[in-house]
């Protein structure tokens, strides 16, 4: 039985809940599809000069939460290499930002895009603070028509729970239109808070943290989507 190797993107900390959640999260989705699912921690900083044996040999990526990073050009390697590469990507909170952001920089031609949170006065902040912050909020997401997560979850709109504070500029949305990356998901106030890639076997980001469902024992939809697009 093929096992699913899984690199976990990040600057791991217990104390983060996320980073409690994800291994669970992670297990449910391998008893769910009947496959075991090993992972691995992977710094950001160990990612600095380009992405390491640890995230080619996986196959799939998680970059998870909690920003800032120890090294963003770490985080964004794993990332660009995930999109190029065709492996399949999700990334959570800060993992959605990161995604957002490298796609700024290396495919609409945004190379001065930058995190707000590291960068508060410099270039182009495509990643900005929220209008109202969401560390540990819950609320409902509007799955768009015809997206892949409206396949993954069967529903237009679900309840998510959030810790953050940054997310995409309405400023920089136009980004995302007419390209391969496309808004995938809102809240009710109109902001995004999913992106998926299309044309790629799996890339998701969302602003929200579907890996919380495992602290309560439920495997989340979009987690068993990403590893069974690992496994295949």
């Amino acid at each position: 039985m093929k096992h699913v190797r899984i690199a976990l993107v990040g600057d791991h900390d217990d104390a983060v809940t996320a980073h409690r959640a994800i291994p669970g999260a992670l297990e449910l989705a391998g008893l769910s599809l009947g496959t075991p699912v090993t992972w691995s921690w992977v710094g950001t900083d160990t990612l600095s000069d380009g992405v390491s044996e640890q995230v080619t040999s996986a196959d799939g990526v998680w970059v998870v939460p909690n920003s800032p990073y120890r090294s963003e050009s770490g985080a964004l390697a794993a990332i660009r290499y995930a999109r190029e590469s065709g492996r399949p990507f999700f990334g959570t909170c800060a993992g959605f930002q990161h995604a957002v952001l490298e796609y700024a920089r290396h495919v609409s031609g945004l190379p001065d895009a930058v995190h707000a949170e590291l960068e508060p006065d410099g270039g182009a902040p495509v990643i900005a603070l929220l209008s109202c912050g969401l560390v540990e909020k819950s609320g409902d997401v509007v799955i768009h028509p015809g997206s892949r997560l409206e396949r993954i979850y069967g529903a237009g709109r679900v309840a998510e729970t959030y810790h953050c504070n940054y997310g995409l500029n309405p400023r920089y949305e136009h980004l995302l239109e007419g390209g391969p990356l496309r808004i995938a998901a809102r809240d009710e106030a109109g902001e995004v808070r999913a992106v998926e890639l299309n044309g790629h076997r799996f890339f998701v980001a969302t602003l929200f943290q579907p890996e919380r469902a495992a602290l309560t024992g439920r495997a989340h939809p979009l987690v068993n989507a990403f590893v069974a697009a690992a496994l295949a």
